[in-house]
C-alpha cells in the first residue's frame, strides 16, 4: 500500500488552506513530498498567525489552491489519505476542491484512532503530547511540514505494532465507520446508539456535556454530525470523547427532554436563544357600527389577548375553524381584508352581517360565544405518545393550560383520571419555549 501523510494549516473560521504538506510513503520510506504555502484569498486572523506564524504577507505571493490542485491530485492518486484527525484535513482539502469544481475522493486512515487502538494507555492523543510521550522529535509545531513529518514517524511506529495489519485492514474496510468517527470517540460508544427517538449528549474528555440534541433516530442523527461541513460542528466533533443518550419513545417527548437538558446544562455548542419568543395574539374590538371583530397582532401589542400563538399560520388556521364553527363572517374575523362583503373560498356559512342581512346583536352574540369558547381552552389535557418500549405509553400533562411534565406508564396499568397520571409524572418547568413546542400538538386534539 502507498500512503500520503498530510497536514494542512488553515485560516480558522473559513477553513481556507494557508499551507499544505504531503509525504508519500510506501510503508518503508518517503518516496515523494509536496509542501507549499497557499494564498487563501482571505484574511488570516491574528490568533491564527499567533499559532502558526503564517500571516497575510507570507501568503501574498503564494499560489492559490487552484494552482496547486493538480499537484495534490497527482501525489495522492491511488494512495491512502493519512492524517492526525483525518476528518478535519480531508474535509478542508475536499472543500477546496469543491470550490473549484473538482472531485476528490480517497480512502482514509486516522493516526489518532490508530494510536488509540495500537498504542493504548496514553493520557492524551493530541499530536504534540503523543510525540512527546513517544520521544518523537516534532520540529515546527503548527506548521504543515513539521506536523506532517512527525505524523510520518508516528505512522511508521504504528505499522510496526503487533496487530497493525489486522487493525489497518479493519479500519480500511468499507463497512467500517472508523474513518468517520471523531478521533477521540470509541467505536463501541457509537455502535451502542439505538435507532430510536430520544436525546443525546456529546461529552468532552473530561466528561463535560458540550452539546445536547434530539432525534427521531439517534444513531442516524449523531452520524450526520460527523459528516457536517460547518466549522462549529467540526470543532464540536473533534472535542467529543463520549456520547450518552436517553430514549424518549416519541419526537414530542424528545423535544421536551432536549429543552430541559439544554437549560440545565448550558452546553457550549448549543445556541441558547437570547431573543424574546415572538407571539401572535387574537383580540376583539367593536367598530363604529357596534360590530365585534376578531383580529390579531403581535403579542406584545395586545394587552389582553384572548388566545396566543407562536406563528401566523397556526393562528390563521385556528381563526378559520372558529369562524366556521360559530357562523362568523370572514370579513369581520379579518380573514379577508378590503372587501365590502365576504367571499371566503371555504367558509361560506356567514349569515349576512356583511350584507346587512343579520342584526348586529345576533351576530355579536355568536362572537361572544366564540370568545368564551376560546378563553376556556385552558383545560386539563393529557397528550398520549408512543412509549420507549412496545408495552409502554408516554404522556404529557397540561393542567389549567400549564405544562407540568411528562411520564411513562406500562400499558398494564389502569389510569382513568388526571390524578392517576400524577403518580408517573416526571415534573418539569413551563416556559414560552415549551408552550411553543406544545401548541401544535394541543391544536390537534382541541
Amino acid at each position: 500500500m502507498i500512503y500520503t501523510i498530510i497536514d494542512v494549516e488553515t485560516t480558522g473560521q473559513s477553513n481556507r488552506i494557508t499551507e499544505i504538506s504531503i509525504f508519500k510513503y510506501d510503508g518503508n520510506t518517503v518516496i515523494d513530498e509536496f509542501t507549499s504555502l497557499v494564498n487563501p484569498e482571505t484574511y488570516i486572523p491574528q490568533h491564527i498567525t499567533a499559532l502558526t506564524g503564517i500571516d497575510d504577507h507570507m501568503v501574498a505571493d503564494a499560489p492559490r489552491f487552484e494552482e496547486v490542485a493538480q499537484d495534490i491530485l497527482s501525489i495522492t492518486e491511488h494512495t491512502i489519505f493519512v492524517a492526525h484527525n483525518v476528518n478535519f484535513d480531508y474535509k478542508v482539502i475536499n472543500g477546496e476542491f469543491q470550490r473549484i469544481g473538482l472531485e476528490f475522493t480517497r480512502k482514509k486512515l486516522c493516526t489518532v484512532r490508530l494510536s488509540r487502538r495500537l498504542l493504548p494507555g496514553h493520557r492524551s492523543y493530541s499530536l504534540g503530547k503523543l510525540c512527546k510521550a513517544l520521544d518523537i522529535n516534532l520540529v515546527g509545531r503548527h506548521r504543515a511540514r513539521g506536523d506532517a513529518e512527525a505524523t510520518v514517524i508516528l505512522f511508521e511506529l504504528l505499522l510496526q505494532q503487533t496487530k497493525a495489519s489486522e487493525v489497518f485492514n479493519e479500519f480500511l474496510n468499507k463497512n467500517s465507520r472508523e474513518a468517520t468517527l471523531p478521533p477521540n470517540l470509541p467505536k463501541a460508544t457509537f455502535e451502542a446508539l439505538p435507532h430510536a427517538a430520544g436525546i443525546y449528549y456529546f461529552k468532552d474528555k473530561k466528561g463535560k456535556i458540550i452539546y445536547v440534541g434530539k432525534a427521531k433516530d439517534l444513531k442516524k442523527r449523531v452520524l450526520s454530525h460527523f459528516y457536517s461541513k460547518i466549522k462549529k460542528s467540526q470543532d464540536m466533533v473533534r472535542e467529543t470523547a463520549d456520547i450518552d443518550f436517553e430514549v424518549s419513545g416519541s419526537e414530542l417527548i424528545a423535544l421536551l427532554m432536549e429543552d430541559a437538558a439544554i437549560k440545565h446544562h448550558f452546553p457550549t455548542y448549543n445556541k441558547l436563544s437570547k431573543r424574546t419568543v415572538q407571539t401572535f395574539a387574537i383580540f376583539s374590538y367593536e367598530d363604529r357600527k357596534g360590530i365585534l371583530h376578531l383580529a390579531s397582532n403581535k403579542g406584545r401589542l395586545v394587552p389582553n389577548p384572548i388566545i396566543t400563538f407562536f406563528n401566523i399560520r397556526d393562528l390563521r388556521s385556528y381563526v378559520e375553524k372558529v369562524c366556521a364553527k360559530f357562523n362568523l363572517c370572514p370579513k369581520y374575523c379579518h380573514l379577508q381584508e378590503s372587501v365590502s362583503e365576504c367571499s371566503h373560498y371555504s367558509i361560506q356559512n356567514c349569515k349576512g352581517i356583511c350584507r346587512d342581512e343579520e342584526s348586529v346583536e345576533s351576530y355579536n352574540n355568536r362572537v361572544l360565544e366564540a370568545i368564551h369558547d376560546m378563553s376556556n381552552q385552558k383545560d386539563d389535557i393529557i397528550l398520549k405518545e408512543k412509549g420507549r418500549q412496545a408495552n409502554e405509553t408516554a404522556f404529557v400533562m397540561i393542567k389549567d393550560g400549564s405544562y407540568l411534565g411528562y411520564g411513562f406508564i406500562d400499558n398494564d396499568e389502569q389510569v382513568n383520571h388526571l390524578d392517576d397520571f400524577i403518580t408517573y409524572l416526571i415534573p418539569q418547568k413551563d416556559s414560552l419555549d415549551i408552550q411553543k413546542i406544545l401548541r401544535p400538538y394541543i391544536l390537534k386534539v382541541s
